[in-house]
């Protein structure tokens, strides 16, 4: 789990946490971007009921210069006054299976018949404080967070447009910044997490279903009883 947890629930932050007027200083040209861009990114977090989609990420080591790819899939179910729920099943490199729900996590590793299960909010689990930027206020993130920088339009891989922000926290931060691209409907599609030693985790969504059909029975994992429970 570690870091590793933290990192595949951070491009889901954003898709809920950030609202108009968070860009703080910018002017100009790139002030009415960044509103324009957060205003968009506001009423996708509020018609958001649902999601289900690919994902793919790059974990960076920035000491041995090399890159580690995963892929699965993510469904994600928002919620109001508590913590959302959230299932990522990788099927590369390795199978594994990740769910949180009342803020709770999971975490299975059919290869090693070994489930990880504890407090989402725990330090072992390291999932505690993306969930918690995931239902900050708009006072709490311009607390927490400087004003929007390096806004600007760009093309991703699959000829998505989107347009680019970057977040660096105030203080007291695990990471040194974190760079979100934001595509036309305010769908946060990409993160990239830069962690202070210049490590970086990129996360990407495609194959995107808004509001489809997900029953809370997903995040529910019940592991068979000959496999191995480790409380965190």
């Amino acid at each position: 789990m570690k870091r590793f947890v933290l990192m595949v629930l951070a491009i889901l932050l954003v898709a809920v946490a950030l609202s108009p007027g968070s860009s703080g200083e910018a002017s100009g040209q790139s002030a009415g971007l960044v509103s324009s861009v957060l205003n968009r990114m506001e009423r996708n977090r509020q018609s958001l009921k649902s999601l289900r989609a690919g994902i793919s990420m790059e974990k960076y080591n920035s000491q041995l210069r090399d890159s580690e790819k995963y892929n699965g899939s993510v469904a994600y179910l928002p919620a109001s006054g508590r913590e959302a729920s959230v299932r990522i099943e990788w099927q590369s490199p390795q199978h594994e299976i990740l769910a949180v729900i009342n803020g709770k996590y999971t975490l299975c590793r059919p290869r090693l018949n070994m489930c990880y299960v504890g407090s989402s909010k725990s330090n072992r689990n390291k999932a505690g404080g993306i969930l918690e930027m995931m239902y900050m206020s708009k006072q709490q993130l311009e607390t927490r967070f400087q004003p929007v920088q390096d806004v600007r339009e760009e093309t991703l891989w699959g000829n998505v447009s989107t347009i680019h922000l970057t977040l660096v926290p105030k203080s007291n931060a695990s990471f040194k910044y974190a760079e979100i691209w934001v595509d036309s409907s305010g769908m946060p599609v990409q993160t990239k997490i830069v962690d202070k030693n210049d490590d970086a985790t990129t996360m990407r969504l495609t194959g995107m279903e808004k509001n489809a059909k997900i029953s809370s029975d997903e995040f529910n994992l019940r592991p068979d009883s000959n496999v191995r429970i480790v409380k965190g």
